[in-house]
């Protein structure tokens, strides 16, 4: 029986149907029997209730959907065995039913197809591009045979093969059907192996790209989707046909398809400017086929950099009442932005005049003010989103009272505290020369006019960095300027070398995320090295450190994270990279033996010259004789050690330290690591860890009889801090029994302080003995402390002494108490202060240093303005006055003395004088003025001996003298240990047993 059977596929229900709460939307078919064909309109309109057809998903759940959009997609008749169908119009075969039944195009299909789902596909447009490069020349039958292959695609509308040249032709194809991938890589796998050819194609179409409908903020974040509805083996963007990277901008995502069988991939960009603005392509590959999409992104700019200009550069108002013209540029990069531009100034200044229609200019007048407060001038950028960018200028104003530079050359008259820019380079160069004034007139002129070759390699550099363009290619292209604008012939200058690191230093954290594979080795080593062969003059050793850190640090970096795949290493003039793979490596590096044990990766060794003398060095009066850099690939062990063996150029008595460099304090440290052998042909050194090694020889030999020295010294100063402190705690036990009179009073008195002072000065001396591991802070701090505290010891000293001779001269005219006090306290307290203070202060004032931070202590040079002066012209007039005063008493003693034939007398007073000696050199530092004699005799090694015998002991001494020879002190004392009450004590003893006036 025939009967008429009418398929009827509901197209397009997928707009905005709604399933549940979800809100999601799908596409769906239905086949009708043909006796109810005629009445397909009612059907369709009664499944479109007003409440909808109550569906039950799988999990038991009902849903509500809503059909918006019905379509007749086509239409089969079938009698019989027999069958034919047709798609509707705007409709054509799916790919099922094409591939499977040869049902392709508009054709009518005699085959049994009314059961394939889906029947038929709504039209799209697709286009193929497509190139092709043949290994031989071009021959006409190639356009029949790219043709017939071509056409079995379904889908097919037109279709172009061009001859490009006579070995390349151009294919051009537009198709109604999303093409399957797999299909034209097999065809395109024919065609090559046929036309001995290598053939590419991209399909637009077939992607869906999502991006912002309007133009973004400035500085905003941003997303762009694509999806294809096919598996594929990559993805990637291009912005402006530059690729794009993962990088402090650019964010990848190729994990976001719905679906198993799709491919997704999603650009998130963080913090956009003016350069994300363009056209964004992103490619789906697979074999020789592309699928590609692109959007248009729309960035309401604001100028990335404002650069700013007064003339004059510096408002001279030393003669007042005075107006000044002003003129303000201010310039940005050429951009697409429009934008509304505004001045403002400071009160001082009248209101800006345009001078330009772009706004980019104002004339102004200054009001020269009273003071010296500086003027300045803001320009403001909006954009059409209503975001704001302000720049600001300062123009530094000269009062009558202002001290200042004079004007020179370039540079205008200038008050002292400013620095000048200039923004003139010299032709092929950009950027600007700045100059400093301070208190001793103009500094040297610091030029940071850069190469523009180097500039533009920053730029790219940071467009690497931010992921743009991040090629292998790219990064070769940069290290190759580095290595050309420094080349060893070249004279570069230190903003060219400061430039440089940086590109280094901005690659180096690009490498962090786009990977780079040895073959940039031998354009990045010999870039690296021609950077250290040239000389770093830089303004200062502030900057020079950080340079050389800086630098450094980014080259360690650099060979860090690129990737060794075979590579042999690098052997450069400056630079040595060498590779070790397997379970011991041993190699040499520049003379420099490395051993090492692991278990697997790969270990990357390099060692560079002529930078171990540009690193800053803690580590007082040391050397360091190379830098050698480990690091390794694929291996995380944390208990690897590495052996170093650095020849020591036969310094055999010299002491040697195994240090590595710390990035994070910019300076050696020798954790970690620790000296094996050292001998005068070597230094071996063993670490824990890896990163950049040296060896530290101290520049100086150190000798038994300095070792001896510095034992010496470091005893002495602990005895003398225990003998101070029980020399302070006798005093504070004996005070009130021994102190009956004015006369022990002040000696009392002058003696605690000269004990409390000396023992805080050799505290500060004993906490300074290693300067090279000190702050500098604290180095300037023990300075002040030491130069204070001995001072103040010296000065009561002084003291002593002038009480003394007082009393011997002035028998019957004694000292007050109270003339004591005031004179002691402006003397002994306030005279060092003034003396520490006015020093400190004078070299600040003149731009010269006050300590040394090697030894942390005062500057020592031939010149009357070192500060060293500061101590030794006080100290040294009072020892000269002490030693006046010590004579002055023994000269008493001696006029004291009778003559007398009794032998016994004649002793007894040999011995007062020579206890007056004793008791008197160290309480008044008389033992310093050998001291004296070693500045001017250093190479005797004996006045080296004894001078620190006699001062590091020194608080012995006055333990000794000061507390043990006063009688009355012992009988004190001897009460308190048998614990007796009893006795009296003579006040009318001599007032110290050491100074006794009478011959006894």
């Amino acid at each position: 029986m025939y009967s008429w059977v009418f398929v009827i596929i509901m197209g397009a229900l997928c707009t905005c149907s709604k399933v549940s709460a979800a809100g999601d939307s799908y596409d769906g078919e239905l086949g009708m029997e043909a006796n109810i064909t005629l009445d397909v309109q009612t059907i369709l309109t009664s499944l479109n209730t007003s409440q909808g057809l109550i569906v039950t998903n799988l999990n038991g759940a009902n849903n509500t959907v809503t059909f918006l959009k019905e379509e007749v997609a086509a239409e089969c008749l079938i009698i019989g065995s027999d069958s034919s169908c047709n798609c509707s119009t705007g409709y054509t075969w799916s790919n099922d039913v094409c591939y499977t039944y040869s049902c392709c195009n508009d054709s009518t299909c005699t085959a049994n197809v009314s059961y394939i789902t889906p029947l038929c596909i709504p039209k799209v447009k697709v286009q193929i591009d497509g190139s092709v490069t043949f290994y031989s020349t071009w021959d006409s039958h190639n356009t029949d045979l790219i043709g017939n292959s071509l056409r079995s695609l379904n889908g097919l509308q037109a279709l172009t093969v061009t001859k490009s040249t006579t070995q390349s032709a151009a294919i051009l194809a537009n198709v109604s059907v999303k093409i399957v991938t797999s299909k034209l890589q097999d065809l395109i796998n024919n065609l090559q192996i046929s036309l001995n050819a290598t053939i590419m194609v991209n399909i637009l179409g077939m992607v869906t790209i999502l991006s912002p409908n309007t133009s973004v903020c400035y500085e905003s974040s941003t997303v762009l989707k694509c999806t294809l509805e096919q598996k594929t083996d990559s993805a990637g963007w291009t912005l402006n046909q530059n690729g794009l990277n993962p990088g402090i901008v650019v964010q990848l995502n190729n994990s976001c398809a719905p679906t198993e069988s799709s491919s997704c991939t999603a650009l998130t960009l963080q913090k956009v400017t003016g350069a994300w603005a363009g056209t964004y392509k992103c490619t789906f590959t697979t074999g020789s086929v592309t699928h590609t999409a692109t959007t248009q992104l729309d960035v309401s700019l604001l100028p990335d950099v404002i650069t700013m200009e007064t003339s004059p550069l510096t408002a001279d108002c030393s003669q007042l009442p005075k107006n000044i013209p002003l003129t303000v540029s201010t310039t940005i990069l050429p951009s697409s932005g429009n934008y509304v531009v505004w001045w403002n100034c400071s009160s001082g200044i009248s209101t800006c005049e345009l001078n330009s229609p772009a706004n980019n200019k104002c004339n102004a007048i200054i009001s020269c003010p009273q003071n010296s407060v500086p003027l300045f001038v803001n320009v403001t950028f909006k954009n059409t989103k209503g975001q704001t960018k302000t720049a600001q200028v300062s123009i530094p104003v000269i009062s009558a009272q202002s001290r200042f530079c004079q004007s020179e050359d370039i540079w205008p008259k200038t008050p002292i505290g400013y620095t000048v820019f200039n923004l003139t380079c010299a032709t092929g160069r950009s950027g600007n020369k700045s100059r400093y004034c301070d208190n001793t007139g103009w500094q040297p002129v610091f030029d940071n006019c850069v190469n523009e070759e180097l500039n533009k390699a920053l730029n790219d550099a940071n467009n690497f960095l931010m992921g743009l363009g991040g090629t292998q290619e790219k990064a070769t292209t940069i290290f190759e300027t580095i290595r050309n604008t420094s080349n060893t012939g070249s004279n570069t200058s230190i903003a060219d070398i400061s430039a440089s690191i940086n590109v280094l230093n901005v690659m180096a954290q690009a490498s962090e995320n786009i990977v780079l594979t040895d073959s940039i080795f031998p354009t990045f080593v010999n870039a690296a090295s021609n950077m250290v062969n040239q000389t770093w003059k830089a303004v200062n050793t502030s900057i020079l450190y950080s340079m050389s850190s800086s630098y450094l640090q980014s080259v360690e970096n650099l060979v860090a994270n690129i990737k060794v795949n075979g590579s042999q290493g690098v052997d450069s003039t400056n630079m040595n990279l060498t590779f070790c793979s397997g379970a011991e490596c041993h190699m040499t590096v520049f003379d420099i033996a490395v051993n090492i044990n692991m278990t697997n990766g790969t270990l990357k060794v390099f060692a560079v010259k002529n930078l171990v003398d540009k690193l800053n060095n803690n580590y007082k009066n040391t050397d360091a004789t190379a830098l050698l850099s480990a690091t390794l690939q694929d291996n995380n062990d944390s208990s690897l050690k590495i052996e170093l063996d650095f020849p020591n150029e036969g310094r055999s008595l010299n002491k040697a330290v195994c240090v590595f460099w710390n990035t994070t304090d910019m300076d050696w440290s020798d954790l970690g690591c620790t000296v094996n052998i050292s001998d005068e042909n070597h230094t071996v050194c063993v670490c824990n860890h890896l990163t950049s090694f040296s060896v530290l020889i101290s520049k100086d030999e150190v000798s038994p009889f300095n070792t001896i020295l510095e034992i010496i010294t470091n005893v002495g100063l602990a005895v003398s801090i225990f003998s101070l402190m029980i020399f302070l705690t006798i005093e504070c036990l004996v005070w009130s029994a021994v102190v009956k009179t004015n006369l022990a009073h002040f000696r009392h008195t002058a003696m605690v302080n000269i004990a409390t002072f000396l023992l805080l000065a050799d505290i500060s001396f004993l906490a300074s003995t290693r300067p090279g591991i000190l702050p500098d802070i604290w180095c300037l701090i023990l300075t002040m402390c030491k130069h204070l505290f001995y001072l103040a010891m010296f000065c009561w000293m002084l003291c002593l002494s002038i009480m003394l001779v007082h009393q011997l001269i002035f028998v019957f005219s004694p000292l007050s108490k109270r003339v004591f006090i005031v004179f002691s306290s402006i003397v002994g307290y306030i005279l060092p202060l003034l003396i520490v203070g006015s020093s400190y202060a004078y070299s600040i004032y003149m731009g010269k240093p006050y300590y040394n931070k090697e030894t942390c202590w005062l500057i020592f040079n031939n010149g009357l303005d070192s500060s060293i002066h500061a101590f030794l012209l006080p100290v040294g007039t009072i020892i000269l006055t002490n030693i006046f005063s010590m004579m002055v008493i023994i000269f008493t003693l001696v006029k004291s003395w009778v003559p007398s034939t009794n032998k016994a007398d004649d002793k007894m007073t040999a011995k007062s004088m020579l206890k007056v000696v004793v008791v008197l050199t160290p309480i008044f530092g008389i033992t310093w003025i050998i001291g004296f004699f070693q500045l001017l005799y250093p190479e005797i090694d004996p006045l080296k001996f004894f001078f620190t015998i006699l001062n590091s002991f020194q608080g012995i001494f006055i333990l000794l003298t000061g507390c043990f020879t006063e009688q009355k002190i012992r009988e004190e004392l001897y009460k308190m240990l048998t614990a007796k009450s009893n006795g009296t004590y003579d006040s009318t003893k001599n007032l110290i047993s050491a100074t006794d006036t009478r011959v006894k």
